[in-house]
């Protein structure tokens, strides 16, 4: 199974080696397989939660998002999506976009740092709104049972996730937002307007693509529920249903735009923190685009592979993970961030959640021995 889901990886980290060595020798080798490094390192937390939506989607969605899926990530959002952004800052045409970031390697880095203040607060928004929902919304299983049980009570407020987003973005506007130091330059510029605009621009993309995808979600299984009332479906066997086949057809589109989106917002630190290695734009397309690769693959195979169910915590812990990386990416709109620490964040939180999982699992395991124990010793008495 291990070969079948990370075959493609496996077999383009060769080819994407190969082709790096031939064009750029040993050195652009190296340069593409520690950007590879780089990106997974960033988005473990990213396949976790990639794969908590992905499990609720029918196989042939889980196939899109690992087709046209992984050439959204890699060529949209690794090689397009910093030279839009450029075009956009700069005020730029495309053809002159594309002409600064091929041959003005300064220049390209230069402008999409500098838009780094509104990268960090769209994105930054996009997933505090993530991790607020989760952290507010009453769950049988809790990891750490003394803050979320109050933050679940808090959470019976509806609009509490939006108004805390728009406090944290007001925060941030008005702080590390008023003086960000101008890259490659002396002195600071006010960004507040532009990063009040961005985290607006990101919260309310979220509530669009979330809102809709939960809509549909919803409303397919208040359809199974109607159905299974009125008897339509008691001679249908249960694993036909949309619970154990997946979600398909709208609802999965909107599903699949969702996790677009939350690639997206995860890829702008990786995007960033590659010209701290290189600001050669295919070089970071090929070697960010080869870490994808490994996340799309983890993902499908912690799906497949049950990790989630086995391991109760680990949404937990990516979900605390995410809600670090969002405070991460507002901080950084002035002050520098090393992406080691940004990776070890996330890879810390979801270690400490799969420790814990073990443990109850472990717990869980020695009650039923004991449990049966007692009653073999009840039927001999």
């Amino acid at each position: 199974m291990l070969l079948k889901t990370f075959g493609w990886s496996f077999a383009i980290t060769a080819a994407g080696l190969a082709l790096a060595g031939v064009l750029w020798g040993w050195q652009g080798l190296a340069v593409v397989a520690i950007l590879s490094v780089l990106e997974i390192s960033l988005s473990f937390d990213n396949a976790v939660i990639n794969a908590g939506i992905l499990r609720k989607m029918n196989p042939f969605w889980q196939r899109i998002f690992l087709t046209v899926g992984i050439l959204i990530a890699v060529f949209g959002m690794r090689l397009v999506f910093p030279v839009v952004i450029v075009a956009i800052t700069a005020k730029l045409g495309p053809i002159e976009a594309v002409r600064v970031a091929i041959q003005d390697h300064d220049r390209y880095e230069q402008l999409v740092t500098g838009a780094h203040p509104a990268i960090a607060a769209f994105g930054g928004m996009f997933l505090l709104m993530i991790f607020l929902d989760f952290i507010f919304e009453d769950r049988d299983i809790k990891w750490l049972a003394w803050l979320e049980k109050p933050l679940a009570r808090l959470g019976k407020l509806e609009t509490l996730s939006t108004v805390v987003a728009l406090v944290v973005l007001l925060i941030a506007a008005t702080t590390v937002a008023t003086s960000v130091p101008v890259h490659g330059g002396e002195g600071t510029v006010d960004k507040a307007s532009t990063v009040l605009l961005a985290g607006i621009g990101g919260l309310v993309t979220y509530l669009i693509v979330g809102g809709i995808s939960s809509f549909f979600e919803d409303r397919l299984e208040q359809d199974e529920e109607d159905e299974d009332g009125d008897g339509v479906r008691d001679a249908v066997p249960a694993k036909q249903g949309p619970s154990v086949v997946g979600l398909a057809g709208k609802a999965a589109f909107f599903m699949f735009l969702y996790l677009e989106v939350i690639d997206a917002s995860f890829s702008f630190d990786g995007v960033i923190g590659a010209f701290a290695i290189t600001n050669d734009i295919f070089m970071m397309a090929l070697g960010l685009g080869i870490g994808a690769m490994y996340i799309r693959s983890l993902t499908v195979f912690l799906v497949r592979k049950g990790t989630l169910d086995d391991y109760v915590y680990l949404e937990h812990g990516a979900h605390y993970a995410i809600g670090a990386l969002a405070v991460i990416l507002l901080i950084t709109i002035k002050h520098e961030i090393n992406d080691v620490i940004t990776g070890l964040v996330g890879v810390v939180l979801i270690g400490l959640s799969f420790l814990s999982s073990v443990v109850r699992n472990r717990r869980e395991a020695a009650e039923g021995d004991g449990a049966g124990s007692k009653a073999e010793v009840s039927s001999g008495v």
